[in-house]
This record gives C-alpha cells, sequence and structure tokens, in this order.
C-alpha cells in the first residue's frame, strides 16, 4: 500500500505516524511545502516575547526523525500542485530546485490547513504587515517586535490568535491597539462572558476598539498609518491580522472534490472526500458540529489530531467514526482564562434551537483554603430534556477544570441531573465539596423542577418591570457599595419579619450577589404565596451586561 499525505503539523503528521503504527510495510510520503514538517503553531505567539525562549522546542518532530523512527520518506520545500484522480497520481514540485515529477498513490490525505485571511486592502502588501501561520512568520513578527520596544503595534482581530499576540507583546513593552470589527473582543464566545477580558485588557494598557475596522495601510515616517473605517488613523511600527482563516481547498477544489459553501473539503464520518480513495483532515475540512448535527468548519489543532489518526485507522481497514467537533477552545490571556464547549447561546438563537441558560460564580476551590479564585460559568441546557448544549467560563483557576469536564458531559449524551450526582476529586486545595460542575447542575436541576422561576438578565432588561417589585437581598454594605436602579433593600436574613414591607399583588424580581441568596430568598417568598422569580446569576451576572462605566 502507498500512501501520499498533503500538508505536515497537525493532521498530517499525525496520519503519518499512525499509518506506520499500524502498517509497517506501507510505502508512506509525506509531503510539506514548508521547511518544518511539524511545529506547535499554537505556541507562536509565546515565543515573540521570549515566554518560550528556545525556539526548538516548537519542533515537535523534524524530518530526520520521522524518517529514521518512522521510515517515512518525508519531503519538505515541495508542494503538491494537482491530482489527477482517474491515473491515482500526484504532480509534485520541489520548491527549491523547481523540478516537477508525477508520483502514484493507492491512498491520498490532504492536511493542507487553512491560510490566514488577508483582506484586499489597500496596503495589504507591504512589508509590516504580517499574518501568524509558520515558525517563519514568527521569525518576522519576533524580529519587528524587537525593534519596536516602547513603540507602538496595531493587532487586527480579536480573536484567540490576536488575543494571545497582544499579550506577548504587552509583555515586552510595546503599547498595542487592538481592532475587532464585531462589538466584542472572542466573537465565539457570548458577549457578556467577554466583559472582564475587555476589562483586563484595558487595564494592561491596551487600546480596544470595537465595532470598527481597518481600510487601508501606508507608509509614513518610517511607520506604517493604518486608516479605519471610523474615520480614526493610527500610526505603527507593524500590524498583525488575526482575522480569521480561509481552508487551503485548491488542490481539492482542481480535482473535482466536494466543498462546502464555506469552501470547507466534504467529508464522511471515516474522513473520506468524495472519492473514496481521498482522505481529508485538519483545518481545511467541514465537519459536523456534535450539538446541532449540522455542517461546520472549527480549526483546531485537537481535531485536526485526532482526525489524521481516525483517517489512518480507516485506511488500516479499521472501523472508525469522527463523531463530530463541538469546539472546545481555551485562552490564557495576562492570568486568566476564558473557554468553552458546544454551541454558545448566539449560536442557539441563529438556528432557532430552544435553550435555557443559567449562570454561577463559584471559587475554584474551597473558600476558606488561600488563594481562591472566582469564575463564571455559563450552561445553555434543552429546556425539555435537560441535556447540556454548551458551557462558557472566564476567571482564574480552575476554569480549564470544568470546561473539561463540561466537554466530556457532553459528549456522554449527559443532561443536567448527571451533573447533580457527578463525583469530582475533592480537597480543600483543589475544589469544593460541591464542585462548580453540581452547582451547575443543582441550579439548573432545580430549574427544570420548577424548585425556583429564574428571569435571566437579557430579559430582565428588555421588560417594562415598573409593576414589578425588584428586590435587593444583599447586606447593607453590598447594596451601598452598589445595585440595580430602582431596587428596594431587605437582606435575606431579615427577610421573613420584613414580609409585610412587601405587597402581594406586584410580583418580585429578587437577586443578590450571585444566586444563592436569592434563590433562597424565592423559596421563602413562594412558600408564603408571593409570585417571585430570581435573576440569574445575580448582580455579578447583571454587571457582565452592563458594565460600570
Amino acid at each position: 500500500m502507498k500512501v501520499i499525505i498533503v500538508g505536515g503539523v497537525a493532521g498530517g503528521a499525525s496520519a503519518a505516524a499512525r499509518l506506520r503504527r499500524l502498517a509497517e510495510d506501507a510505502e508512506i510520503i509525506l509531503v510539506e511545502r514548508g521547511p518544518d514538517v511539524s511545529f506547535a503553531n499554537c505556541g507562536l505567539p509565546y515565543h515573540v516575547s521570549d515566554t518560550i525562549p528556545d525556539r526548538k522546542k516548537l519542533l515537535v518532530t523534524t524530518p530526520k526523525l520521522l524518517r529514521e523512527r518512522f521510515k517515512l520518506d518525508v519531503r519538505v520545500r515541495s508542494n503538491v500542485e494537482a491530482i489527477d484522480r482517474e491515473a491515482k497520481e500526484v504532480r509534485i514540485r520541489d520548491l527549491e530546485t523547481g523540478n516537477e515529477y508525477p508520483e502514484s498513490y493507492d491512498k491520498l490525505i490532504l492536511a493542507p490547513g487553512a491560510a490566514p485571511l488577508r483582506p484586499p486592502l489597500p496596503g495589504i502588501d507591504l512589508p509590516n504587515v504580517f499574518t501568524l501561520r509558520n515558525l517563519q512568520d514568527m521569525d518576522r513578527i519576533k524580529a519587528a517586535a524587537q525593534g519596536a520596544k516602547g513603540k507602538h503595534a496595531v493587532v487586527v482581530g480579536a480573536g484567540f490568535i490576536g488575543l494571545e499576540l497582544i499579550e506577548n507583546l504587552v509583555h515586552i513593552g510595546i503599547q498595542t491597539t487592538l481592532i475587532e470589527l464585531q462589538d466584542q473582543v472572542l466573537p465565539p464566545l457570548d458577549k457578556e462572558l467577554t466583559t472582564p477580558i475587555t476589562q483586563l485588557l484595558a487595564e494592561k494598557g491596551v487600546n480596544v476598539l470595537l465595532g470598527d475596522s481597518v481600510v487601508g495601510f501606508e507608509e509614513a515616517n518610517g511607520a506604517l498609518a493604518v486608516s479605519l473605517k471610523s474615520g480614526k488613523q493610527l500610526e505603527a511600527e507593524f500590524v498583525a491580522l488575526g482575522i480569521g482563516v480561509r481552508p487551503e481547498n485548491k488542490l481539492a477544489v482542481d480535482a473535482g472534490l466536494s466543498v462546502g459553501p464555506r469552501g470547507g473539503i466534504q467529508v464522511n464520518e471515516q474522513l473520506q472526500t468524495s472519492d473514496p480513495d481521498i482522505y481529508a483532515v485538519g483545518d481545511a475540512i467541514e465537519v459536523q458540529d456534535f450539538v446541532l448535527e449540522s455542517p461546520t468548519q472549527v480549526p483546531l489543532a485537537g481535531p485536526a489530531n485526532r482526525q489524521g489518526r481516525l483517517a489512518a485507522d480507516h485506511i488500516c481497514g479499521r472501523e472508525v467514526r469522527y463523531r463530530g467537533t463541538q469546539g472546545t477552545a481555551i485562552l490564557g490571556l495576562f492570568g486568566r482564562t476564558a473557554a468553552m464547549t458546544g454551541s454558545s447561546e448566539k449560536t442557539l438563537r441563529r438556528v432557532e434551537r430552544p435553550f435555557r441558560s443559567i449562570y454561577i460564580h463559584p471559587n475554584n476551590h474551597a473558600g476558606y483554603y488561600p488563594g481562591a479564585e472566582s469564575m463564571t460559568l455559563k450552561l445553555l441546557l434543552d429546556p425539555e430534556s435537560g441535556k447540556i448544549l454548551g458551557a462558557q467560563g472566564v476567571g482564574g483557576a480552575g476554569v480549564d477544570k470544568r470546561i473539561d469536564v463540561l466537554a466530556i458531559a457532553i459528549q456522554a449524551g449527559m443532561t443536567v441531573f448527571d451533573l447533580e450526582e457527578s463525583e469530582l476529586a475533592y480537597a480543600p486545595q483543589f475544589g469544593s465539596a460541591k464542585d462548580p460542575v453540581n452547582m451547575l447542575g443543582f441550579v439548573a436541576a432545580g430549574l427544570m423542577r420548577e424548585d425556583h422561576p429564574q428571569i435571566d438578565v437579557p430579559s430582565f432588561l428588555d421588560q417594562d418591570f415598573s409593576s414589578h417589585l425588584l428586590l435587593d437581598v444583599r447586606t447593607e454594605k453590598e447594596f451601598s457599595e452598589g445595585h440595580i436602579p430602582g431596587a428596594t433593600h431587605i437582606p435575606v436574613d431579615e427577610l421573613r419579619d420584613r414580609l409585610s414591607e412587601l405587597s402581594s399583588d406586584k410580583e418580585i424580581v429578587a437577586y443578590c450577589k450571585v444566586g444563592m441568596r436569592g434563590y433562597i430568598a424565592t423559596r421563602i417568598l413562594m412558600q408564603h404565596g408571593y409570585k417571585v422569580r430570581n435573576l440569574s446569576g445575580g448582580y455579578s451576572t447583571y454587571r457582565l451586561f452592563q458594565p460600570e462605566g
């Protein structure tokens, strides 16, 4: 059996190594256009600031190692120019000599990845306008950054790569402006979950310009003049673009393989394209959304690695099925964390999928143990079954652990009732006896059982509550430090003795800091005949939607 793999990095290199482990006698050719066959592209921003000081650490493996350990025919600085499906042959060009030659295959795996978007703007090809895809891009950005310390840079795009690059530029003393077309950073997350991240960027001195875009670049005074749609002009030593990627599909399109409306190469559950002898993996393909069961494109390293492995398994005759991608992703930024898995609220609304949402604001471990850090978790669930549809988190330590647990819960088809009963490791320095994952289950399952009627903050803000009573049940000190306008204040511990102050003719919306005391107040009032709802996530969630200042 002869297999040609087009592209290395995550999917292609994983497929090659897996193939060799399963088929010692197979002829395996790995063709990579760049000089590096497998590198840690997620680590590239961190070498710019020397957080990862040794460039060689970013090389996951080398052509030499792949040749010696796995007996692979590795051809770097080579490009597959075309596929002849009828002849089962590809045409390869040596990029150093220009020589072209044919190579036959029994099976072909396409892993070309995705290319950073470079919109056709005036000045987009100026020398100091960068994208970040490979080690060579990283080297150019690092060289420019070394010469720009104490000066100004512009990052366009507030996605994961853009924000990671900003953190590293700030670390080495470069003043940075962030430009994002949407009205929030981290567009895959729901907007309110990004409020703490936007505030954090401002605290670190980053000039955040949301709802704006670049219309052109010009050379000016030895630097770059960046023109924005709003009419603003910025001067920068260099610009880094992080506005998204597009699948590298030209080879597939030219070969007549099926692609989706957004350009992703279409594959089945075994990662086969419309030609069963040609497989495709990684950022170039269209996948099935695990939650929504609809086509999507999600460029992530983890899924790409698994796809490469599964394609190799299927080529070797094993029964496999790629279950889909649920978009589990995480960002570390200045010591804080933002993460998500499954569907977001904005996605569920776009596809008109019914859902309920809850918010909690727990600590990462027991509050009595030193060093506890707070987080915000949002859970999205099916209103009929309680099945978990998605989750997001932002905060300090422990966000990653909870999102990973919830990612597995989604994979397992679990419900919020299962979260109530989940048994998780507990010691005071690691968690709480009622872990945040359990707390999500308690709150969501209580909502499903109608133990505590709830109203979410967007609904609260959108409705006229002039005929309702807004009840703040926090302490006097908390109330004085900030409250929702129009609120009546009765601390929860005084509520039973002051019921006479409340009118039974008005519906009550109760709230506290994070929802727990509001829940207790709701239970008290319900059992005394009042019509009441708890504000989901309390004042802390309200402030995510209505930031101060």
